[in-house]
């Protein structure tokens, strides 16, 4: 198994241009809050709901990322539950607005998406997931690692 270093310089060779990373601290956060939206928006088993309204299927897919995370680097992972929990606050809350979360997310799922391949073609490289799915999961940790280098946080 790669290492969470080789990871993230890898997902690194092709966001090198500053457009497309800009496009990428955009649009990242964006793609996540509104995947966890529309999962959140997948009608869920009864006896889901008998245990919480907060049990659906964008806490399990969370649930699961996280347990990724974890195996990956201890403290990306424990910087990731913080961002995990203002995700789950944030889609919670637009589920309250009088429009469908569904609608919403999709909508902002769409317009992210086109950034991420706008910043890819002002890069000249494709998407690092078009080699391996699991970079869809490098990326939200790839931004977090940035965080942490200029904080002096070991990752």
């Amino acid at each position: 198994m790669q290492t969470v270093e080789g990871w993230l310089n890898e997902y690194g060779e092709s966001h090198q241009n500053p457009t497309n990373k800009f496009l990428h601290w955009i649009c990242v956060p964006l793609i996540v809050l509104s995947l966890i939206g529309m999962l959140w928006s997948v009608p869920v088993p009864a006896s889901f709901a008998k245990l919480s309204p907060l049990l659906n299927w964008g806490m399990i897919f969370l649930l699961a990322a996280l347990v990724y995370y974890f195996i990956m680097s201890l403290t990306l992972a424990l910087g990731m539950v913080l961002l995990t929990a203002a995700t789950v606050a944030l889609v919670n809350w637009v589920n309250g607005l009088s429009t469908p979360l569904w609608v919403i997310s999709l909508a902002v799922f769409v317009v992210a998406w086109i950034g991420q391949f706008i910043g890819h073609i002002i890069e000249g490289k494709r998407p690092s997931f078009f080699k391996d799915l699991q970079f869809l999961m490098i990326g939200p940790i790839w931004l977090l690692s940035a965080v942490y280098k200029k904080l002096g946080i070991p990752i």
